[in-house]
């Protein structure tokens, strides 16, 4: 057996494992419960958590990009060099605060969920490492490290779904220097639910997406489907579908869909692409 091989039967079963984790799930609000996934399809691609919420199915297709450097550590300039730019500060460079995007929001039997991503800059020492992980604490979210001084040199997002009152939950997030560009027809998503109420698992759809895809279609297991689009800037977040950027995340897009009471996901394909009808 090659290494390749082994590799591939590796990503296999922890993708198998995540997958049988989510189904064991269905009737149980678990909060943040991260399973570290390496997922392949076409090529490898570097590990990221996803949190297995009750219902929360796990999916990948069209992969055909490369890889971007995100955000890592800052060079060192030369002593020699007629001028030299200070380092931005860790505020401007939302090391403590992170930029926050809603993604969407609607009304689940009477009360309001949400979805939105929030990205934090990379620390560039010791000190700001500290401060971001207290602050992360603080803001409920719970990076994929064990200390503090492993956020040096990364940036971190965080996809979290808010219901209510209830604890928001953590969908899909990361904590790396580098990071994938999606591009094509790439898609990377998670099929979740509004609430801790079972009746909704797999109706809240959160992925990303390349910036050049137009269209998203969502599949519904009642055989309909949802198209989602791009939004202009500024438009409202009470939606159904729509694709829109997040700030300070360079590498992809972010697309919601919502399935249609009675029914939950199937599947998620990008439809359109620069222009272009894929299928």
């Amino acid at each position: 057996m090659t290494n390749a091989d082994q590799n591939r039967n590796d990503d296999m079963s922890r993708t198998d494992i995540a997958l049988l984790l989510a189904d064991a799930a269905d009737e149980v609000e678990i909060g943040i419960a991260p399973v570290q996934a390496v997922m392949r399809a076409g090529r490898r691609r570097r590990a990221r958590r996803w949190a297995v919420a009750a219902a929360t199915a796990v999916v990948l297709a069209g992969s055909t990009g490369a890889t971007l450097a995100f955000a890592g550590l800052p060079g060192h300039g030369d002593r020699g060099a007629d001028v030299a730019k200070p380092p931005s500060s860790a505020q401007a460079r939302h090391v403590y605060e992170p930029w926050f995007t809603e993604l969407a929001r609607g009304t689940y039997r009477g009360k309001e969920w949400s979805a939105g991503v929030e990205v934090w800059g990379a620390p560039r020492n010791a000190p700001e490492a500290v401060t971001q992980f207290s602050a992360m604490s603080r803001l409920g979210v719970k990076p994929p490290v064990d200390k503090s001084a492993d956020l040096i040199g990364k940036t971190s997002y965080f996809v979290s779904r808010s219901y209510g009152t209830e604890r928001k939950l953590q969908v899909m997030y990361n904590t790396a220097e580098e990071v994938d560009h999606l591009s094509g027809t790439d898609v990377e998503a998670v099929a979740t639910r509004f609430s801790s109420d079972g009746a909704s698992s797999g109706r809240l759809v959160i992925g990303m997406v390349a910036k050049t895809a137009r269209q998203v279609t969502c599949h519904w297991k009642d055989g309909t489907t949802t198209v989602a689009g791009r939004v202009p800037q500024g438009q409202g977040t009470r939606t159904d579908a729509a694709i829109r950027p997040a700030a300070g995340f360079a590498g992809a897009d972010w697309v919601v869909c919502v399935a249609p009471e009675g029914t939950a996901y199937e599947s998620v394909e990008v439809t359109q692409a620069s222009g272009e009808v894929t299928k």
